[in-house]
């Protein structure tokens, strides 16, 4: 059902996209204001995630993102942040630690959750980040 679509969705490749920027993009494509969700930009991983207080559809709006024409340009992608979720962080900085990636990720401002799992990748400056099951906690 609908409650448990993820009110929050990841923006992965925005480096060419201010968070000024997005956040004028998001206004536009969902219709919602500044006030109806948050943005925590990640500028380390080049990723953006946000998270809608006003309930919306967000698979709509991920599908109306990947319609956009300035998304397009800006070759950013949009994905919904499920709560069982490994997400590949790319262009790591060199000296990045597994302990950061944890803790950042486990951030509840940032939408993050519980993190069972981080594989780092040193010599591609990636990490795997997976997220624990958090079902049995609702």
């Amino acid at each position: 059902g609908s409650a448990e679509t993820s009110a929050s969705v990841v923006f992965e490749n925005i480096q060419k996209c201010s968070p000024k920027c997005l956040c004028l993009l998001l206004e536009n494509i969902s219709g919602l204001t500044v006030d109806d969700f948050t943005l925590e930009v990640i500028p380390e991983l080049n990723v953006a995630v946000a998270t809608f207080i006003e309930r919306i559809d967000t698979k709509e709006f991920i599908k109306k993102c990947s319609q956009h024409k300035r998304v397009k340009e800006f070759r950013i992608t949009a994905k919904l942040l499920e709560l069982t979720q490994t997400i590949k962080a790319e262009n790591l900085p060199d000296n990045i630690s597994i302990d950061y990636i944890t803790v950042y990720f486990e951030s509840v401002r940032s939408g993050g959750g519980p993190v069972s799992d981080v594989q780092l990748f040193p010599e591609e400056n990636s990490a795997i980040i997976t997220f624990c099951d958090q079902k049995g906690n609702t």
